[in-house]
């Protein structure tokens, strides 16, 4: 039987296929447009309208004038659980933090069992970073994001690696209820879970991680009361 899938989604499968096949990481350049049609045996146009597709899918990233790119997003949506379409509350970000310490105390345990002395550099660095930008008074949000991915990246385990940024995407969309009072506790409760990790020390990283959104949990809590634009 013929395929019915229409031309642009058979282009873009098989410019997922070249993805895997060549084993691309974020931030690695796809061939160009012309070697794609040749590729894919496709027009221009198909290929355009296939990277478009996986581009707003956060697969891929086009960067005018530099070209095609695998994006570091790993094909999360900006909000991929809904979460924009809710009411921003002090209830939303309660319940988020609970499933954060469903999750993330033991992903912490993991880490530290499975880290590489690779995985361990990287965490300590961003671990630092985090911490400048905290004492330097500057956003530091985002770098708080990637610091709980790269624990995640550190059990090893792909489906871990993809939950904590969906998680932690999904964090930042919610306003900051604790009024960033804490941020003083996150430098002290990272550092705790990086030196952790470095030691593998699975209980230790555990406990701090759980001490960590405790901490944040709390303030929440004792916010639920309290009007949002004191």
């Amino acid at each position: 039987m013929a395929n019915r899938k229409p031309l642009a989604q058979r282009a873009a499968e098989g410019i997922l296929d070249y993805i895997r096949t060549n084993d691309m990481k974020p931030g690695d350049r796809l061939p160009t447009e012309q070697e794609l049609t040749q590729l894919l045996e496709v027009g221009r146009g198909t290929v355009r309208e296939a990277v478009q597709s996986l581009a707003s899918r956060n697969i891929l990233e086009v960067r005018q004038g530099a070209g095609t790119f695998l994006s570091d997003k790993n094909g999360i949506m900006e909000d991929p659980l809904g979460l924009s379409l809710e009411p921003e509350s002090q209830k939303m970000a309660l319940d988020m933090m609970d499933v954060r310490l469903m999750i993330e105390p033991e992903i912490a345990f993991k880490a530290a069992l499975h880290a590489t002395p690779e995985q361990v550099q990287a965490l300590l660095d961003q671990c630092s970073r985090v911490e400048k930008l905290i004492k330097g008074n500057k956003p530091y949000r985002e770098e708080d994001a990637l610091f709980h991915k790269l624990i995640g990246e550190c059990t090893g385990n792909l489906v871990v690696s993809r939950l904590v940024p969906l998680v932690t995407s999904s964090v930042v969309l919610n306003v900051d209820v604790t009024r960033d009072r804490y941020r003083d506790q996150t430098v002290i409760c990272h550092r705790q879970v990086a030196q952790a990790v470095a030691r593998h020390d699975p209980e230790t990283a555990r406990r701090a991680m759980i001490m960590h959104l405790h901490i944040l949990r709390s303030g929440i809590s004792d916010d639920m009361t309290t009007p949002l634009n004191d």
